[in-house]
């Protein structure tokens, strides 16, 4: 499989084998080659390797999160196999730069199986369009409850709530203050998120 696979463009375009193959988690699991990719609907993405204040971001935020979550039953988790269907298809797998997971019961010892509360994918200039429109879309479909889009460039964060099967989105800017709506009494500062 890994020698018809197309890995040479790491900006988030799939990467389609020569012959028309929908691809499972147990086919995900046989890739040894150190290509990070996700897997959505069948079909690879290639995933390129984030910059430092990417990384940076998503330290602070996941910091946060962590500090509010102290004592608490909740989660907050760093980019880990995240199997959305995994008692369907078994054919989505993506990794999300945080995850909050609330039901311990989706967590195995190496991948979250089922739909998290809440996700969160830090824009870079090659995901930017994959975040927005089929990753918005996946998490939609899949039902997560909150969905957040931070914009390292901008310094501004989209927050999406699923109401009745559709999101509604929120825009803040670096001066603003969020709520976590899956967090009760999680207020996050939003200059604390980009501070460098």
């Amino acid at each position: 499989m890994k020698d018809n696979e197309n890995t040479t463009d790491l900006n988030m375009k799939e990467a389609e084998p020569a012959y028309n193959v929908r691809y499972t988690y147990a086919d995900y699991l046989q890739w040894d080659d150190d290509v990070r990719r996700e897997l959505i609907d069948g079909k690879t993405y290639l995933m390129a390797s984030p910059s430092w204040r990417h990384q940076e971001i998503a330290v602070n935020l996941a910091t946060l999160i962590k500090n509010f979550l102290k004592g608490k039953h909740c989660k907050v988790l760093l980019p880990t196999d995240t199997r959305l269907n995994a008692h369907t298809l078994d054919d989505t797998v993506v990794q999300p730069d945080l995850i909050i997971v609330c039901d311990h019961s989706i967590l195995d010892k190496v991948s979250i199986k089922g739909v998290p509360e809440m996700v969160v994918e830090i824009l870079s200039p090659s995901t930017a369009s994959y975040d927005k429109n089929l990753k918005f879309n996946t998490y939609l479909k899949a039902g997560i409850r909150e969905y957040w889009i931070v914009d390292l460039q901008d310094e501004t964060l989209a927050v999406n709530i699923l109401k009745d099967g559709n999101y509604i989105t929120y825009a803040y800017k670096k001066e603003e203050t969020v709520s976590v709506h899956v967090l009760e009494g999680c207020i996050i500062d939003l200059s604390d998120v980009f501070e460098e």
